[in-house]
């Protein structure tokens, strides 16, 4: 929903890219000044909190090139198309990534990356009842899966070694839910 003391007078298209699109908005403020701001725009994703049988979580551990090292994160992925429904990219990202079908899949949040300059939203879903299906990976996706439990996953957080912020909120949100219902 726009704010009434703000006005997008133009959008420019400066770089589409594989994942994202560089935009660059002419906004008038509500003082009157027209400024220039950032837009990276995102098609969406979804990601899983894909819990076993025996309550651990199901990881992946890859290669993230920003950071230049590899990462601790849940099973996500970007949308097909804008349109496509994020439980079925949910469900679709956690067989490619790890090789389980979820029996049922719960919207446990959505959360929106960096909002000071980028659209990108992200449903993410606690998954149950897995069942093992067939992994599949991108020809350009290389990553190992992991098993840890919960409290595990929480004091790497407060340790700093899982700092993605979908999977800091993901399991947060998840161990509220437990504390909550059990």
């Amino acid at each position: 929903m726009a704010d009434n003391h703000y006005e997008r007078l133009g959008r420019e298209l400066i770089h589409k890219g594989a994942i994202i699109d560089y935009y660059q908005d002419t906004i008038r403020v509500e003082n009157g000044n027209v400024v220039k701001w950032d837009l990276i725009s995102h098609k969406g994703a979804a990601a899983v909190v894909a819990v076993k049988d025996d309550g651990k979580l199901l990881m992946v551990r890859q290669y993230r090139n920003a950071l230049d090292r590899e990462t601790l994160e849940i099973p996500a992925g970007g949308l097909n198309s804008v349109d496509e429904p994020t439980k079925e990219a949910a469900a679709r990202e956690l067989e490619e990534e790890t090789g389980y079908v979820a029996g049922k899949l719960e919207l446990l949040l959505t959360l929106r990356t960096t909002v000071a300059f980028c659209n990108e939203k992200i449903d993410v879903y606690l998954a149950t009842d897995l069942k093992p299906g067939k992994q599949h990976l991108d020809e350009d996706e290389f990553l190992n899966v992991e098993s840890h439990d919960l409290d595990e996953l929480v004091q790497m957080i407060y340790d700093c070694k899982i700092q993605d912020g979908k999977t800091v909120s993901a399991i947060l949100a998840y161990k509220t839910k437990c504390e909550k219902y059990f």
